[in-house]
Parts: C-alpha cells; structure tokens; sequence
C-alpha cells in the first residue's frame, strides 16, 4: 500500500488561459486554500502524474508551480494553519486520490 503525502501545492502562472488550466488540473488533485494554492494528499504515483500534467501546460521561462511536502497523511493533525483576517477553516469533505 502506497503511503499519501500531505503536498501544499501553489502555483504563479503568467497566463490568464494557463492559470485556469493549472486550477482545472489542480481541482481533481485536491482542495482549493486560497486562488492558487491547494491542499493535496497524494501517493507518489499520483504526485508524478499531477507533475507531469502540469508539465504539459507551464511555460517553462515564465511560470512556477511548487510542491511543498507537509509530511505523511497520517500526520495531517500535526499541521498548524494561522490566518490573519478571513479566518482559516479545515475543509471535511476532502477527497483522498
């Protein structure tokens, strides 16, 4: 069984088109925290085959996409979101690829 990584995955793309491609992608990987930053809990097969969907639609000198590993799964509890202003509120309804 493959363990799933927490991934914080934000993206700045140049492109009005290529931003909505990217959030299009991004919606079947995960849940949306702010405009372009998801929350995304992945196995490494799933990882690879977001990253090379998102390869596919990035301009490579002008765009970035980061994925930043929070840590496995099973230790989602251990993360602490602090928000300023609108408060930050933990999506249940997340659904796990």
């Amino acid at each position: 069984m493959s363990v799933r990584q927490v991934y914080l995955v934000s993206y700045d793309i140049a492109n009005p088109k290529r931003l909505r491609h990217i959030a299009k992608i991004m919606e079947g990987y995960g849940h949306r925290l702010q405009y372009s930053v998801f929350e995304s809990h992945l196995t490494e097969l799933k990882l690879e085959e977001l990253k090379a969907e998102v390869k596919d639609v990035l301009n490579h000198e002008d765009d970035q996409v980061l994925f930043v590993a929070l840590g496995p799964d099973s230790s989602r509890s251990n993360i602490r979101i602090d928000a300023l202003g609108r408060p930050y509120v933990v999506n249940t309804n997340v659904t796990i690829i």
